[in-house]
């Protein structure tokens, strides 16, 4: 058995399964729809790929070592976080506001389109100004001293990206699993509200944070 191969997989797990700006749009878009749900799974994971793909080439040093260019990426990841954040607020005011003048009759929320919740998946985990430090203080811990780095990275590297995989679907299918009543207007305002208060607080302190490093 390799015991650096497991103890990665542990460690791996725990960094996938940490809640954050992806597993909340995970679970907004999972709301409006099992298939809304999975795509942003897919595009968190697809988000993953990029970071663990540029750990691998060596590029993410290159972003780390530049502090402009590393800001620059904080900037953009803070800013789209942030929009979504504002997005899920103002959905949230426009229901209130909608079942306020007629409560008898609110009409259904529109359905997200796959396609929209696969890139809002993408960007919020490409657009992470934290992954590529993490990847590269991780990532040459468990390569064994002697062996080839290469291949043994594209491993660890492969296994993020299959625990992502298995983790965002499996928080979708559960989401909407429960969706009967995580849908219920009340709950599912108050899973909105949360949702942007959280994703509007993680935005504003990548925008006005110190630089991450």
């Amino acid at each position: 058995m390799d015991a650096q191969l497991i103890a990665f997989t542990g460690v791996a797990a725990g960094m996938v399964a940490l809640p954050g700006a992806d597993f909340t749009v995970v679970v907004r878009n999972a709301l409006a729809s099992r298939t809304a749900g999975l795509a942003a799974a897919l595009g968190v994971a697809g988000g993953l790929l990029v970071h663990t793909a540029l750990a691998v080439a060596g590029l993410a040093a290159v972003l780390v070592t530049m502090p402009v260019l590393f800001r620059t990426v904080q900037l953009l990841g803070g800013a789209y976080v942030l929009y979504l954040g504002i997005s899920a607020l103002y959905a949230v005011r426009r229901r209130v506001s909608e079942e306020s003048r007629a409560p008898d009759h609110v009409p259904p929320a529109p359905p997200q389109r796959p396609g929209r919740a696969l890139r809002q998946g993408f960007l919020t985990n490409a657009l992470n100004p934290k992954a590529p430090v993490l990847f590269l203080s991780l990532l040459p811990q468990f390569v064994p001293e002697g062996r080839p780095p290469l291949p043994r990275t594209l491993l660890l590297a492969a296994l993020v990206v299959a625990l992502a995989l298995i983790w965002f679907p499996a928080v979708a299918l559960l989401v909407d699993r429960l969706g009967r009543w995580l849908r219920r207007p009340r709950t599912a305002r108050a899973i909105e509200g949360g949702s942007g208060v959280a994703l509007t607080g993680l935005g504003l302190a990548l925008v006005t944070g110190p630089l991450l490093r």
